[in-house]
């Protein structure tokens, strides 16, 4: 599909946005394959480089656009719609022929809620999905570990699993007709003379842009040409499923968690006739991509055949479309070594910048508190003659970066912990840790995150 031919232009005021003081960018080779910290034996380090992006002549008939947002999914969507509630128009680019509405579901605690009601589309997800009320962790044989109740720790907290599709479609309603370009991937990147980005699409098409957000997922190319690495494979993979019962789901509203050796489980109801689940295990490599739903629910079932049945049942009830598997992997930005989440114009935001593991449950709504604290930082640069674009988004990767670099670390180490095979290590996480020492408050204190609405 072509992209749209009318103009989006900054609503409210006119005004002159910044353009790149040091226009350098990077890019990565890979060398021979050696041990990373935080990585596994046989792991590939990326070496980085630093080059300069050559400046070129603009065309007379390059699409002329003052924002650009590559990627909608949910970190470019909810960037769009934030911007969109200060007055501020953009143009998002996506890849595919339509939304990325590939994939299960994701839970949602109470940062995450903030930040949608900021954006102003909570109630509308609200209506659609289940609180969740609490968790119970459970070994393989079925026993119960331990239990919880979210608001017995903290009375504010909120927890709802929420399907990706209707996440994306709620903030897709929220943008003009026009506001997302579909079938545009990009080519290339360059700067023109006049210091804006020139983007070019594999269709030959040529914007120019004064300010670039990349939110395009954890492979990034716009990450790639700012000198970040791949995102590391941190030795574990999952199985993602979405069961759906027709006549109604049974489950209590909780989440259900299982460990077991090297291998963990879990599932927690979205709807009234849907239920998420997961399972994670320990791999030394990615291994081949598998796409057939017959061939993943085999693998899936074959790690849990002796738990308990109601795993082996939500698999079966488990469309086809909905199951996946995927490589979990992140990136640690470690401080002075990690390029910035910006370069003159150009910004990173969500996975982008900083893919995590999910076991804390926290990648979306990190990418939705990005999406805020852009929004405020670059409405406030566009308003102000006082603040540049540039340094609006160096204020922007200076505040996220103290909250996302201890997630990300955090993250990866509650997963590393809990994906022991050791059986004295299980027997000890199993009968002390978990029932006796493992508090819930500390837990879920990273979901504290305040901010003013926009």
């Amino acid at each position: 599909m072509a992209l749209s031919s009318s103009t989006l232009l900054l609503v409210k005021s006119h005004i002159s946005l910044s353009s790149f003081s040091n226009p350098s960018l990077y890019f990565s080779k890979r060398t021979s394959s050696i041990p990373q910290q935080g990585g596994l034996p046989g792991e590939t380090r990326i070496r980085v480089r630093r080059i300069s992006l050559s400046i070129i002549n603009a065309r007379a008939d390059d699409r002329k656009e003052d924002i650009v947002i590559v990627g909608a999914g949910i970190a470019g969507l909810a960037t769009a719609v934030s911007l969109q509630r200060m007055g501020i128009r953009t143009l998002v680019l996506e890849q595919g022929e339509s939304l990325r509405t590939g994939g299960t579901s994701l839970t949602l605690f109470k940062n995450g809620w903030k930040a949608l009601d900021a954006i102003g589309v909570g109630n509308d997800l609200r209506s659609q999905f289940l609180e969740i009320q609490g968790m119970a962790i459970k070994s393989e044989d079925g026993r119960e570990l331990r239990s919880f109740r979210f608001k017995d720790e903290d009375e504010s907290q909120e927890v709802r699993a929420v399907e990706r599709r209707v996440l994306l479609e709620t903030l897709a309603s929220r943008l003009p007709p026009d506001a997302i370009s579909f079938s545009s991937k990009l080519a290339n990147i360059e700067r023109s003379e006049n210091g804006e980005t020139l983007l070019e699409l594999e269709d030959g098409i040529r914007i120019s842009a004064k300010i670039l957000i990349a939110c395009d997922g954890i492979r990034s190319p716009v990450a790639k040409l700012m000198g970040f690495p791949e995102p590391n494979y941190v030795g574990h993979c999952a199985f993602r499923g979405l069961a759906y019962f027709p006549e109604g789901q049974p489950f209590e509203p909780k989440v259900n968690y299982i460990y077991g050796k090297g291998v963990r489980a879990g599932y927690v109801p979205v709807s009234e006739t849907k239920v998420y689940w997961f399972i994670c295990y320990n791999s030394l490599s990615p291994g081949p991509k598998i796409t057939d739903p017959s061939i993943l629910r085999q693998q899936a079932e074959q790690l849990i055949r002796n738990w308990p049945t109601e795993l082996i049942n939500l698999i079966n009830l488990t469309p086809d479309d909905t199951i996946i598997r995927t490589n979990l992997v992140d990136r640690w930005l470690w401080p002075s070594i990690s390029p910035p989440a910006s370069t003159g114009s150009i910004v990173l935001v969500g996975d982008a910048w900083h893919p995590m593991t999910p076991n804390l449950g926290q990648g979306a709504c990190c990418a939705l508190e990005d999406s805020i604290v852009l929004t405020k930082k670059l409405s406030e640069a566009i308003k102000s003659k006082h603040t540049s674009v540039e340094d609006a988004f160096k204020a922007y990767g200076n505040e996220r970066w103290p909250r996302i670099f201890p997630l990300t670390v955090r993250a990866y180490l509650v997963g590393a912990l809990l994906q022991w095979d050791n059986p004295v290590i299980c027997a000890l996480r199993d009968n002390i840790v978990v029932p006796k020492l493992v508090r819930l408050g500390p837990v879920l204190e990273h979901t504290n995150f305040e901010f003013d609405p926009l």
